[in-house]
Formats: C-alpha cells, structure tokens, sequence
C-alpha cells in the first residue's frame, strides 16, 4: 500500500488529465475543478459491510413501497403516519406523478444514501433518491490506482468495484420497455457531466441531449447522425424533474423532452429515477423514514436516522428554539452542502435571527443534534492528518435490491469543518469492503 501513498499525486495528474472533475457557478461564471483524491482508502470489512447492507435494503424497500403509495392510494396519510400537509407542502411532491405506476412498480432505482460513522455506530444523514452523484468518482480512481499499484490489490482481499457498471446496465434492462438504454445529460455545463459521459460508455448506454430525442405518438426515440430513429425503453436521466418535460413541468425548459411524461405514462418508457421522487428525499420527510419502516414492513430500523427534529411540530419546535447553539440547521430547499448552519458558530444576534426565521417559516427547515462522527486519516503533503469523512453507498433496485460493494468517501479539506460536499472544497477516496 505504501507504493499506492507514494503516488498520489500521480494518480491525481491522470484524474486530471482524463477531465474527471466537476463544475459549479461561482459569481456567475462556470468553474471546473479538480475533485482531489486522497489514496488512503477507507476500509469497512465484510461483516460490518454485512449489516450496512442489510440496513440500507430495508431502508430503500421502505422508501420506494412510500413513493408507490404516496402517489396512489396514501394509505399513510390516511393512517396519520404523516401529516398531509407536510407532504403536499413539499417542493419535492409532484401532482402531475399521481396515479401513474412506472414500470416494474420501481421508483427509486438509483439511490445515494449518505452515512457517516460515530463511535456508537452508523447514522443515516440523508437519502439521495432523484439524481444521486458520484459513482464514477470511486470507480475511476479504482481504475487508476490498479494501474498504478497493481500489486497493493493482489495484496489486499479488495472487493471489486467494476461491477457496478454490470448492476447498473442489468437493472436498466429488467425495467426497459423495448428499445435502447439512454443517458440523458443536460450538457456540457452540468456539474456531474462527466459522469454522465462515463458512466454511459460503461454501461453500453446513449449517451444523449435533449435534442436528439422526439416522442411520437407517445413513443420515445433517439435519432441517429445518419437518420434513422432508434426506439428508447429506458432513460437514465441527469435532468431535474421540473425540466424534464416543457409540455408538463417547466415550460421554458430546454434541456427536457417535449411530451416525454405523455411516453411515461403510457408505460411505453422507464424514466431511472422516477419523477416525483423528491418527495421522499425531502429533509423533513427524513424524519419519518423509520416510522415508514415500521408501517410498511412492520420491522424496526436497523440504521439510526441522526437526532432530528421539526419545528412544523410544537414540541420539537420549543427544543430547538431552546437549545439552537448546540445543533445543526438544515434547509430542506438545499442540496450540496448549500444551506447547513451550525448554531455554535453564530453570534448571539445572529441566532435570535434564525429563531424568528425558524417561527416564521417552520415547514422551511429540520434541526439535528451535531453528530461527533469518526476522522479517517487523509495525506496531507508528506503526513497524515484527521478529517471528517462521510459515505455515500449506492443501492440498485431492479428485479433485487443490491447495495454496491464499494462507495464514495467524502472528506472534509478543512480540519475545523464537518461539511465534506465537493461543491465546498472537499474531497474523496476510494472505500475498500475487505473480504476475510
């Protein structure tokens, strides 16, 4: 492995040189930037792996048996499991999704479930069930590394990681209504385009822009350089649902396929995810994952949610008002490390202004207890130092839900954050699950 230490830098050159980077606004302008790469990789063994597997296929089932009722029969309002309002309220809740079944009854085929590790064990922070990033990011460096250091794998029971491409590709096939595999990419200046290119040519896909598909009486096609028209069956898209379809969501949306929700709903299509998911990845919605285990599967939850709290209800809004200096708010609106404000580093005018913010717009935000979650070692320069670090695992819900044996560790640059999103300066490593 110290061969792998040695040449970090190197295989930073290569991730350079292949453009694996991602891109964010910054004042207006489109910046790309390197995603650094850290070759301390993180190591979970396979019986630890064992349960996180268990935990996050539960987890997943639940959250994709709560999409198929929340967009049809709602049993779960009904039951008062959820309050109603809280779910009609969210940005993430679709109307336009109701009473359309997508094919095979899968919703979240791609989810990014992000954890991080404390002394008292694993907790999920968030699920990632619309456009969930980063696959390509372990699976790259894998590549590079292997070339680089072939001997630290023959010396290591590393499980593989190529074979995320295989699950992806099957899964796609298992829900495909007759046609080609698709990767429809908003472009060029889309922070994950590279990922969308790379995980195309992996799994044998299209990958396409919104002008090279048409939907004619209500079947979707690609159309070729040459001409002819190729029938799509499954679309594994990089584009918001609210810009997917100008005709339904969006209308000034160039990026989204006139009529393509027409072609959804009428089963001649699979959308990879489905549209409307953003409903169960809501941060308030969060809060309710483990009564959603229990209510659909009748099983406890095997992974913890972190300690959370909603001002929408009394209680939990006079806890946090009472003690806001000592936890993390979090903007349910945000993404990407966007809008997390940890009440220990306001003032004490500043914090009376997130309470009138917080009265004033309850549904707005969710507050968590400041979860003291495990360092790993990252190279600094010629020595090690600690960072936070968290783990974004991958399931795959086809015929089976399969969690990928590997994952994107992300870790905090900065020695004093706990923030550890690419968009703030972070980076990654490789996770290695250790066969015995």
């Amino acid at each position: 492995m110290r061969l792998l230490y040695e040449n970090a830098r190197l295989v930073n050159e290569w991730l350079d040189r292949y453009g694996v980077k991602f891109g964010i606004y910054k004042d207006d302008n489109f910046i790309e930037q390197l995603f650094p790469f850290d070759a301390i990789p993180r190591i979970i063994n396979e019986d630890k792996f064992a349960m996180l597997e268990k935990g996050l296929i539960q987890r997943v089932c639940a959250l994709n048996l709560f999409l198929k009722d929340i967009y049809s029969s709602r049993c779960i309002l009904r039951d008062k499991i959820i309050p109603e309002e809280f779910v009609y309220s969210s940005k993430g809740f679709l109307a336009e999704c109701c009473g359309i079944t997508p094919p095979k009854g899968i919703y979240s085929h791609i989810s990014g479930i992000d954890l991080v590790e404390a002394p008292d064990g694993w907790y999920i922070l968030e699920d990632n069930l619309r456009i969930p990033s980063g696959a390509s990011y372990p699976m790259i460096a894998r590549e590079i590394t292997r070339s680089i250091s072939p001997e630290t794998f023959e010396k290591n029971k590393v499980c593989e990681n190529r074979d995320y491409a295989f699950i992806l590709s099957k899964m796609l096939e298992e829900v495909n209504c007759g046609g080609i595999n698709v990767v429809l990419t908003p472009g060029r200046y889309n922070s994950a385009f590279f990922e969308h290119s790379y995980l195309a040519e992996k799994i044998g896909a299209v990958l396409a822009f919104a002008g090279d598909l048409e939907v004619v009486d209500g079947v979707v096609y690609y159309n070729t350089f040459n001409g002819k028209k190729q029938r799509v069956g499954a679309i594994y898209h990089r584009v918001s649902d609210e810009y997917m379809d100008p005709m339904v969501f969006q209308q000034n949306s160039v990026i989204g396929v006139p009529h393509l929700m027409e072609a959804y709903k009428k089963g001649n299509v699979a959308l990879v995810n489905a549209p409307g998911n953003g409903i169960a990845d809501d941060k308030g919605i969060y809060y309710f994952v483990p009564a959603m285990i229990s209510y659909y599967l009748g099983e406890d939850a095997i992974l913890k949610n972190a300690p959370t709290y909603l001002p929408f209800f009394k209680r939990d809004e006079k806890y946090i008002l009472e003690n806001i200096e000592k936890l993390v708010i979090k903007d349910v609106s945000e993404a990407g490390g966007y809008g997390v404000i940890f009440g220990q580093e306001l003032s004490k005018e500043e914090l009376n202004n997130l309470r009138n913010v917080i009265i004033d717009n309850p549904r707005r935000f969710i507050a968590q207890e400041v979860i003291d979650f495990l360092d790993l070692m990252v190279l600094d320069g010629d020595k090690t130092v600690p960072r936070k670090a968290d783990l974004r695992a991958f399931v795959i819900h086809g015929k089976d839900i399969k969690v990928w044996k590997s994952g994107l560790t992300r870790f905090s640059r900065n020695p004093d954050s706990f923030v550890v999103n690419s968009s703030q300066g972070g980076g990654f490593k490789d996770t290695w699950i250790i066969s015995q």
